[in-house]
């Protein structure tokens, strides 16, 4: 083991407050790259779990697979890592002690020490539901990241019964009403978040890794709705890249957005956007937001607008950042666009006989486009408009196709040239 000193977050920026972390010995690439994994995953918020990681096998095992294996991520090896710590406080023992004791010499486990460890998982959920109030679903995810940290170490460990798996809490999307709301009381910066991810379906971890080459075609174009292809990289998973798109009020919020850090202010000079900045910036300095300011920003905007109620028996809010992906989908699907379009938008995965991909992004900005997404009331005027948007898409003009008498007054829109 070697003491190492850290003085700056994953971003690059400097730290409040230092700490020092004993790592293992290893100076290969990959042996480097895994103790970063584990540093970058609890630095600035539990810098005592990346320690607690470090000094055993068993864990570091589990952040190795997590690492090569999986997707990689951050939040992942978090949950994991708090769900054996809390585990092994109540037990009294290290991981790597209670793992060992689950073995003989030959590596094989032992049944009745597996029954009774088993059994001890248990007791351990039943008491964090009763005594701290934990939803069922909570809990049995808990359960299902200690068993797999013990499948990975070679014990199957079995339960006595099995746990429930149903939702106390279920966030809801907002009321169009509610959101209107919200986005009027949002400074300049907080009307582009909470538009893109209402009306782009964006994850909040999404969102923060977007940069401003993923809407600069369009945007400077002033093409409407702003065409956004998320790589699987940016993705949850980093299984699929996908496409989604911007409506007209985005765009607005967006370019207003980028606008004002161009110009600068008393907090920070004016800004060069070039392809590779951060799409939704730090206020004091051209960083990305983390995805817990990004809760942080939009819950607060939620109690400014008075939208949140709070259910009692759960003690959480019934909005959260997640609302508004929620908004997205229940928009889209109340218009009747087919499921299969939405998912590809939101970057779920699809059945493989259906690829929505291969139809190209004219077509599904026509999708789009047809859907009516909307954060304001649709007028009649904002239909014209739409529907001139559709036009413009298929790369015709469309003051040569509709009527100026139907340019002129929205209730004759119908009205097309022969």
């Amino acid at each position: 083991m070697k003491s190492i000193t850290i003085t700056r977050g994953p971003s690059g920026h400097k730290l409040k407050q230092p700490f020092m972390v004993e790592i293992p010995d290893g100076e290969s690439v990959a042996d480097r790259r895994l103790h970063q994994y584990v540093i970058d995953t609890f630095i600035g918020r539990h810098p005592k779990l990346a320690q607690f990681t470090f000094e055993h096998s068993t864990t570091m095992a589990l952040a190795k697979h997590l690492l090569r294996h999986r997707t990689g991520s951050l939040h992942t090896l978090r949950n994991y890592i708090y769900d054996i710590y809390r585990f092994s406080k109540w037990l009294q023992k290290e991981p790597d002690q209670y793992l060992k004791d689950c073995k003989g010499k030959d590596q094989v486990p032992i049944p009745k020490a597996v029954i009774q460890i088993g059994r001890l998982l248990a007791d351990f959920a039943d008491n964090l539901q009763e005594e701290n109030s934990m939803a069922p679903a909570t809990v049995y995810h808990l359960v299902k990241n200690i068993r797999f940290f013990f499948k990975l170490n070679g014990v199957q460990l079995g339960m006595p019964y099995r746990r429930s798996d149903w939702s106390v809490y279920e966030a809801r999307s907002p009321t169009p009403e509610e959101l209107q709301r919200t986005i009027s009381v949002a400074d300049i910066r907080g009307k582009a978040i909470i538009a893109l991810l209402a009306v782009g379906g964006f994850r909040s971890g999404t969102l923060v890794q977007l940069k401003y080459r993923h809407v600069k075609r369009d945007l400077e174009n002033g093409t409407t709705p702003i065409h956004v292809h998320v790589e699987a990289t940016i993705t949850k998973g980093k299984h699929y890249d996908y496409d989604t798109f911007l409506n007209r009020e985005a765009s607005a919020y967006l370019k207003t957005y980028l606008g004002a850090r161009q110009n600068g202010t008393v907090e920070r000079p004016p800004e060069c956007l070039k392809d590779q900045s951060p799409l939704i910036s730090d206020y004091r300095e051209t960083k990305p937001l983390a995805v817990g300011t990004i809760h942080y920003i939009v819950n607060n905007f939620y109690v400014k607008a008075g939208v949140l109620t709070r259910n009692p028996k759960v003690k959480r809010y019934d909005l959260n950042v997640h609302s508004l992906r929620k908004f997205f989908l229940t928009q889209m699907m109340s218009t009747g666009t087919e499921r299969d379009y939405v998912e590809y938008m939101m970057g779920h995965s699809l059945n493989g006989y259906h690829d929505v991909k291969m139809k190209g992004v004219d077509f599904l900005r026509g999708i789009y486009l047809k859907s009516g997404i909307s954060i304001q009331p649709r007028t009649k005027t904002r239909k014209i408009m739409d529907l001139m948007d559709i036009i413009r898409s298929w790369e015709l003009n469309p003051q040569e196709i509709l009527t100026q008498k139907a340019l002129n007054y929205p209730r004759t829109a119908r009205t097309i040239t022969p």
